[in-house]
């Protein structure tokens, strides 16, 4: 069996601590040789998951299968994975060779072919040169590398990451966004990475799994969950910053009012005439300019300058606030008043009463 055939598969599963339910029952599929990221805010089960996938949680209902193969009551040593933790748990009296070989010698697998998946671990992971050091003197991208190849010397067929690079600073978790992306690249085996960070998710990802309250929001390629969010809740997480919600009552086919401004769309608006609903837009989608037909009145209340790109925080008349984005162009000042218009391809809709999406 090669790493990519080992598909993960979740029936059904549930997790619960006494009366309360953490994991609601999830159906998931991971495909062989994939790369799937579970996101989602503090508390929302995603670390609960992984450690249920990994053996280290007991699974309160449901199946969970590896390769084919029902792993739900399986010790975690044989279900053919590794896992590398926000932690890195390196031996510190070891040097970074003992440290990888480790494993292979409590498993008694011999010298000679230890020296050969240490060396092999060591070029993958070009840590060649540290391989007398010890942990205390490395850095923490160093030592993250190190713990990585701990895990892949045991040539597992699926690796859990669980929030491995938190305890990195901004710099270092960027270069080691890029190892671990290039890792699989190379190696091609399954991964599932849990983080709260949607950065990562949607830069690492072949696909995001977004997570909310142990339940299961949306399912899908970083593009697609960006630009085509299922409810308001992966509108809000999914992006930095987030998507742009106005409130606004449809009057006939493609006409809203949104305060006391009339806008016409080109498309027609999935709700009844005098029905409340929401309007989703990206900050990327909006443009400022003066007085103009189907714009919204708007004021400046501050800016954000970051080099190429600038965000501008406007007021609309309504209460909302609306984020757009600006590369260039004249510098948008606290109390200016502005005119906004949107891209109207780009504009999606939500139920007032509810979370979902509505429409294409």
């Amino acid at each position: 069996m090669t790493a990519e055939t080992a598909t993960i598969e979740l029936r059904g599963v549930r997790k619960s601590f006494g009366p309360v339910d953490v994991i609601h029952k999830l159906d998931l599929l991971v495909k062989g040789g994939e790369f799937v990221v579970f996101v989602g805010p503090s508390g929302c089960g995603k670390s609960t998951l992984l450690r249920m996938i990994a053996g280290l949680e007991d699974v309160t209902d449901g199946d969970i299968l590896i390769a084919g193969r029902d792993v739900t009551d399986l010790d975690p040593a044989k279900r053919g994975i590794a896992m590398v933790f926000q932690s890195y748990a390196l031996y510190p009296h070891m040097s970074v060779r003992e440290n990888l070989a480790f494993g292979l010698e409590i498993a008694k697998v011999p010298a000679a072919e230890i020296r050969r998946q240490v060396d092999a671990a060591a070029e993958v992971l070009k840590i060649g040169p540290l391989l007398d050091r010890r942990p205390g003197q490395l850095s923490g991208g160093q030592r993250q590398r190190v713990a990585i190849g701990r895990a892949i010397v045991r040539k597992p067929l699926v690796f859990l990451f669980d929030e491995p690079l938190s305890n990195l600073d901004a710099e270092l978790r960027v270069s080691m966004r890029a190892e671990i992306a290039r890792l699989h690249r190379e190696l091609g085996n399954t991964m599932i990475y849990v983080t709260h960070d949607q950065t990562e998710a949607m830069t690492l990802a072949d696909r995001i799994v977004v997570l909310r309250d142990g339940r299961i929001e949306q399912v899908g390629s970083p593009r697609a969950v960006y630009e085509n969010p299922a409810n308001l809740f992966v509108a809000g997480f999914i992006g930095s910053p987030r998507m742009n919600i106005v409130d606004g009552t449809c009057l006939d086919g493609n006409r809203v009012a949104i305060g006391g401004t009339e806008i016409t769309l080109e498309a027609p608006i999935p709700a009844a005439a005098a029905e409340k609903i929401k309007l989703g837009v990206r900050p990327e989608h909006w443009s400022a300019g003066q007085a103009q037909d189907n714009a919204l009145p708007a004021q400046v209340e501050f800016a954000e300058y970051l080099g190429s790109t600038r965000y501008v925080h406007c007021r609309l008349a309504t209460g909302d606030l609306i984020t757009i984005e600006q590369r260039g162009g004249p510098e948008a000042l606290p109390g200016e008043n502005l005119w906004l218009r949107c891209d109207q391809r780009a504009v999606k809709f939500f139920a007032a009463s509810g979370e979902a999406r509505q429409g294409s």
